[in-house]
């Protein structure tokens, strides 16, 4: 049962098309709050609306925000229904989006006579914090590639909430992105990550492909219970339909939970033991402490069959400055946790490799 309030709308911070930042009173004090006029219609200064109140009462990470349910005063608006796929299915909130592979779709066929992503890299990651690095990194090399990013319902299921993506997209570094599963909210949606593969492909003529959840992710401490265990079957996704599935290792120095440190645990349980895809790993060219803890946790954990590589990172900081795109994961900055963010910059150098042709040349992992 999700915990529910009432409150009032005191002031509309930001807002765009598909999401609204607001201040709410709630029992006399002012909290943050976030609207999705797809859902709830657009919310005004002085209104009465119902909030969902759970993450923040459970203090949960992705919790600074109440959400708002319904309001309080208002006929729900009525609007014509496009498409028949139904996301958030069977819940309150359920509706209708245009699939890009439904007959209605002006994407049907071409998404029906895909057979292969021809070898078109695709870096898979487990945090969406991992998207801004590894984009950066790469059109620092090769700016102005046609980049498609594909969000995965693993952990916040409307793309607006993501002010990364927005950002990535206004600033030329993203060309389209694709919400599958239960996500909505991209410029395309797709029934599971297979169709939308085929459709970064096909339809948005993606040269490099990047996978991630949206922000947020489910972990309990156990070896299993983690959203981004996801990544196992999407590197599978990718090898089958001709792919070459790049993954992107969790990697910190700086996270203060030992499961997380080095090498999560997360990527020693998804590359060590479950996935069956070999993958392309790129590593930053560390030649200090950091790669001697990696080299032992790799060996152990069984990733030594996937095709490992060292590479030089460009300097994120030049490249936040240049874009105006500051990074952050789990509250921390780049300065704070360089390794976490150098990680996916990696692999957005050995995609621009790919493309080039030159993995053949590449510095191997010498662990």
């Amino acid at each position: 049962m999700f915990q529910c309030e009432e409150g009032c709308v005191q002031r509309i911070t930001r807002e765009g098309d598909d999401y609204q930042e607001v201040v709410v009173l709630i029992a006399g004090e002012e909290a943050k709050a976030f609207a999705y006029p797809r859902l709830t219609g657009r919310v005004q200064p002085g209104e009465r609306v119902w909030l969902n109140t759970t993450a923040v009462q459970l203090g949960l990470g992705t919790g600074g925000y109440h959400f708002v349910i319904a309001r309080c005063d208002q006929n729900p608006e009525k609007k014509e229904l496009a498409g028949h796929i139904m996301k958030l299915r069977y819940t309150p909130w359920q509706f209708p989006v245009l699939s890009v592979e439904e007959e209605n779709s002006p994407h049907h066929s071409t998404v029906k006579s895909f057979t292969s992503l021809e070898g078109s890299p695709v870096l898979v990651g487990t945090l969406h914090s991992m998207v801004a690095p590894a984009l950066l990194a790469f059109h620092g090399e090769t700016p102005r590639r046609r980049v498609v990013y594909i969000m995965t319902d693993g952990a916040a299921l409307p793309l607006s909430f993501s002010d990364t993506v927005r950002r990535l997209k206004a600033k030329g570094l993203l060309s389209a992105v694709i919400t599958c599963g239960h996500a909505f909210g991209g410029d395309l949606e797709a029934v599971n990550i297979y169709s939308a593969l085929a459709a970064a492909k096909a339809v948005t003529q993606a040269e490099v492909i990047i996978v991630a959840m949206g922000p947020g992710i489910v972990g309990t401490g156990t070896k299993y219970g983690f959203s981004g265990i996801e990544q196992a079957y999407i590197l599978e996704a990718v090898q089958r339909l001709g792919g070459r599935p790049v993954a992107i290792p969790r990697i910190s120095f700086a996270d203060p939970r030992a499961r997380h440190r080095g090498l999560s645990h997360h990527s020693r349980t998804v590359l060590g033991e479950l996935t069956f895809a070999t993958a392309l790993i790129a590593l930053p060219d560390w030649e200090d402490e950091r790669m001697e803890i990696l080299t032992r946790q790799i060996k152990e954990s069984g990733l030594t069959r996937h095709h490992l590589y060292q590479l030089k990172v460009p300097a994120l900081p030049v490249l936040m400055d240049a874009y105006d795109l500051p990074l952050k994961t789990m509250g921390r900055s780049y300065h704070e946790d360089p390794a976490f963010f150098e990680t996916p910059a990696a692999a957005g150098v050995l995609a621009n490799c790919l493309l080039g042709g030159e993995l053949d040349n590449l510095p191997r992992w010498n662990g």
